[in-house]
């Protein structure tokens, strides 16, 4: 999780591979309207987003439920948020991208996201509340030292039995 540009889908894709799981991008779910609305430079309010919360919810248990554990690139900027998305989710961790707001918009001004602008990033700066209990990783080091430690914090979870691998 974090804010749009911070690399939750290069990074996602990456630490799903390590961990022999399933990727899910969470903007592959976002209804037709929440997209107009970001693609029009308008930053979502909290009713626009518990539909898609509560659908990104349901396709991380219907996974759980099957046996399968994947990684879920998503925004999730507010604690009650990550509360929607993990509700009745036996085993799920929260693995917290962050970086200075510099860096961030230099990254977001230099891609082309389909429907997320540069202009909103300041939007959620301002909204996101940084997890208490998450596993932070420092987005201004190298991807594949990103991806490392985040797998290897997900991988002693596992020994321990927090977490399932599949």
């Amino acid at each position: 999780m974090g804010v749009s540009g911070v690399g939750k889908t290069t990074l996602g894709e990456a630490l799903a591979r390590a961990m022999g799981w399933e990727f899910i991008d969470g903007d592959d779910f976002h209804p037709p309207a929440n997209v107009a609305k970001m693609a029009s430079g308008v930053a979502l309010e909290d009713a626009d987003r518990w539909p898609w919360l509560e659908r990104l919810n349901e396709e991380l248990w219907k996974r759980e439920r099957d046996g399968r554990s994947a990684v879920l690139a998503c925004s999730a900027l507010k604690e009650s948020y990550r509360r929607r998305l993990t509700a009745r989710l036996r085993a799920a961790r929260i693995v917290y991208l962050h970086g200075g707001f510099d860096l961030i918009h230099r990254r977001l001004s230099e891609r082309r996201h389909r429907y997320m602008p540069a202009s909103l990033l300041r939007s959620q700066f301002d909204t996101l509340e940084a997890p208490r209990d998450a596993i932070a990783v420092d987005v201004s080091a190298a991807p594949a030292d990103c991806v490392a430690a985040a797998a290897a914090a997900l991988a002693r979870e596992t020994s321990k039995g927090d977490l399932r691998s599949s």
